[in-house]
C-alpha cells in the first residue's frame, strides 16, 4: 500500500498538505502517515524545568497530531498513523524515511508567501536527488476546492 508521508505543525499550509495527501490517499487506496516533529530542548542547568519543557512539547505535538488525525478521519474517512518525534527536523524526517519503505511520496506544504518552509527549502534543493521517494510540495495558498480537484 502507498503511503503518503505528511509532516504537520501548526501552521495552515501543513493543513493544505495534509488534505492534498488524504484526498491523493482516498483517490489511489493509500494511506497517511502523520509525522510531528518536536524540536530539540534547549539545555536547561536545571534537570526538572528541562523535563517540564520537554513533556509540554510533547503534549502539544501530540495535541496537534489528534487534532489532524481526527479532521482526516471525518473529512475522508482515512485513519492515518501517527508518528511523533523529537530532534532536529531534516534528520528527523530523513530517519523515517529510511525506516519506512512503503512511503509513496513526502508531502510538504509551502508557505502562501515569502520563506516556503525550512523542509521544503531543504528538500527541494541540494538533496533533492537523494530522497527515497518523490516530494509533493503543495502551495499553502490553495483553497480547499482547488485541493480537492487537484488531487
Amino acid at each position: 500500500m502507498r503511503t503518503y508521508l505528511v509532516v504537520v505543525d501548526e501552521s495552515p499550509e501543513a493543513e493544505t498538505a495534509l488534505r492534498f495527501a488524504a484526498r491523493r490517499a482516498a483517490k489511489t487506496g493509500g494511506a497517511v502517515r502523520i509525522l510531528a516533529l518536536i524540536p530539540p530542548a534547549e539545555f536547561v542547568q536545571w534537570g526538572g524545568v528541562q523535563a517540564t519543557m520537554e513533556d509540554e512539547a510533547l503534549q502539544r505535538a501530540e495535541a496537534l497530531v489528534t487534532s489532524a488525525a481526527g479532521t482526516l478521519t471525518n473529512e475522508s474517512g482515512i485513519r492515518p498513523s501517527i508518528t511523533v518525534r523529537q530532534g532536529e527536523a531534516v534528520a528527523v524526517v530523513r530517519g523515517t524515511l529510511e525506516e519506512m519503505d512503503d512511503v509513496a511520496a513526502l508531502v510538504l506544504g509551502a508557505a502562501a508567501s515569502g520563506n516556503p518552509g525550512k523542509l521544503v527549502t531543504h528538500f527541494a534543493g541540494a538533496d533533492a536527488g537523494k530522497l527515497p521517494c518523490p516530494l509533493m510540495i503543495i502551495p499553502g495558498g490553495l483553497d480547499s476546492e482547488a485541493i480537492d480537484r487537484l488531487s
